[in-house]
C-alpha cells in the first residue's frame, strides 16, 4: 500500500511537509480504535531467534530507526508498531531552536538519495522529557543528544551534561552526535581534544546515577583514518559504549540521476540514502576490525534492502538503523530485514 498510494502522494509535496503529513496520520491514528492492534498486525514481526544483548540491554530485534525521523521524542511507540526493536529520537538540543531555512531538505529519487541541512530543529529536551513522562515508552529509546547552533565549541560540553541530566531517567541509552554536518562547528567536536572534554564529563557524571546508561559515539563517514584511530583509541581507554557508524556525509559521490548544476543548486547538506551505503559499510568494518571487535557498533547508512541490513552486520555491526530506507522503501522494510536475517540465520 505505501509504495503504491502513500509514497506517491507524499512524494508530492516537499520532503518536510510530507514528514509533518505523516506523523500528523499517525496521530490520527492513536485515536482510532484498534488501528495500532492493526498496524502491528501487518507490520511487527516477532523473532526470538534475532534477539541479542547489547550494552547490556536485550534487543527484540537488530533493526531500529536511525536519529533525525522522529526529531522530538513524540513518536518512538508509533514507530515501535512498525518493528523496530529500537528508536533513536532527536537530536535533541538543551533549548529549542529553528534549525536552517527553509527549503532546507531535498530528494534525490532517481539516486534513493535525501540531502538535508535541517541544522538540527528540534522543540528542546525539556519537550522530549514531559512526552516521555506523560507516554511510557514501549520500545527501547537511544536519546541522540547534541549542542545548541549558538553556543561555541568551548561551551559544548555543558550543552551535553545538561541533555543528558535532563534525559536520563526516562531513556535507555545515549548517542552523543558530535559529526551533524548541518550545524557549524559541530563536526570540529570530533576532534579528540574537544571529544575528551565532553565525553569525559558525561561519563563521570553517569557514576552518580543509580542505573547504567550506555553512551555511544555518532561518527562521520568524512572522517580520516587517523581521526578515527584517535576516536577508537579514546573509546577504548575512556569506557564509551559503542559506536554509531555513521552519520551523513558531505560528499556527493554516487550521485548519477542529477546534473552538477542541480547539485550545486541544491548546495551543501548532509547526504543520506542509497549512494552512501558501501561508505558507511567500510566505516564499520574499520572501527570493528581496529578495535578488535571490543566496540559494539550500530551500523547506519543507505539501508535500502534486506541485503544491504546483512552487509552491515558481516562488516561488523551488532544492530542497524534505517532512515532514507523507511522513507523510499516503507515500513514493509523492517519485517522484509527481519525475514531475511532469519532465513539467513537458519540456513547457516
Amino acid at each position: 500500500m505505501y509504495k503504491h498510494f502513500l509514497k506517491p502522494i507524499l512524494f508530492r509535496f516537499n520532503p518536510e511537509t510530507a514528514h509533518n503529513l505523516t506523523f500528523k496520520g499517525l496521530s490520527i491514528l492513536r485515536h482510532i480504535p484498534f488501528a495500532r492492534s492493526i498496524v502491528r498486525a501487518i507490520y511487527r514481526k516477532e523473532s526470538p531467534a534475532l534477539e541479542k544483548e547489547v550494552f547490556g540491554l536485550k534487543f527484540p530485534n537488530p533493526v531500529g530507526l536511525a536519529g533525525g525521523l522522529d526529531k522530538n521524542g513524540e513518536y518512538y511507540n508509533d514507530m515501535a508498531d512498525f518493528g523496530f526493536g529500537f528508536v533513536e529520537i532527536g537530536s535533541l538540543t538543551p533549548k529549542p531552536q529553528d534549525g536552517n531555512p527553509k527549503p532546507r531538505c531535498f530528494r534525490v529519487p532517481g539516486d534513493k538519495a535525501i540531502i538535508n541541512r535541517f541544522g538540527i530543529n528540534n522543540k528542546g529536551v525539556k519537550n522530549a522529557v514531559e512526552h516521555l513522562k506523560k507516554v511510557r515508552p514501549e520500545v527501547i529509546v537511544a536519546a541522540n543528544i547534541s549542542k545548541n547552533t549558538t553556543s561555541i565549541n568551548e561551551d559544548a560540553a555543558k550543552d551535553y551534561e545538561t541533555a543528558f541530566a535532563l534525559l536520563y531517567d526516562f531513556v535507555d541509552m545515549f548517542v552523543v552526535n558530535i559529526s551533524c554536518p548541518n550545524v557549524v562547528g559541530l563536526t570540529a567536536l570530533q576532534d579528540i581534544t574537544f571529544l575528551s572534554d565532553i565525553v569525559d564529563k558525561l561519563l563521570n557524571l553517569r557514576m552518580y546515577y543509580d542505573e547504567y546508561r550506555p553512551i555511544l559515539l555518532k561518527v562521520s563517514p568524512d572522517l580520516s583514518h587517523q581521526q578515527l584511530d584517535d576516536i577508537i583509541d579514546y573509546s577504548l581507554r575512556s569506557g564509551i559504549d559503542g559506536i554509531v557508524a555513521g552519520n551523513t556525509t558531505r560528499s556527493r559521490d554516487g550521485l548519477t540521476s542529477i546534473s552538477q548544476e542541480r547539485i550545486k543548486e541544491i548546495g551543501n547538506g548532509g547526504m543520506s540514502g542509497a549512494p552512501i551505503h558501501a561508505k558507511n559499510v567500510e566505516l564499520v568494518r574499520y572501527v570493528h576490525e581496529k578495535s578488535g571487535g571490543k566496540l559494539p557498533i550500530i551500523g547506519v547508512g543507505g539501508i535500502m534492502s534486506p541485503e544491504d541490513a546483512k552487509d552491515m552486520l558481516d562488516a561488523g555491526a551488532s544492530l542497524v538503523e534505517i532512515y532514507s530506507g523507511f522513507i523510499y522503501e516503507g515500513p514493509g522494510l523492517v519485517k522484509d530485514i527481519i525475514r531475511y536475517l532469519e532465513t539467513e540465520k537458519t540456513a547457516k
